[in-house]
């Protein structure tokens, strides 16, 4: 009693196509889907722009560093 049977998803789908229609169904189904794409896409283009932003924070740094370094003399 405690889970769906195979029986109930099968229901359930039923009413949803009919409810929904295949259609607006299958236009969901590319916006997710084209929304997911996008996401790992972004998600990808921050991981490159962190590994790069180590390199530039660190030559920051150091000049920094040698700045303050001149101030200090």
């Amino acid at each position: 009693m405690g889970s769906f049977s195979l029986w109930h998803w099968l229901i359930v789908l039923v009413v949803v196509v009919l409810v929904f229609g295949t259609k607006k169904l299958r236009g969901a189904g590319g916006d997710l889907g084209s929304a997911v794409k996008n996401f790992k896409d972004a998600m990808r283009e921050g991981e490159a722009e962190a590994a790069k932003k180590p390199e530039a924070v660190s030559g920051q740094s150091q000049t920094a560093q040698s700045e303050t370094k001149k101030d200090q003399v």
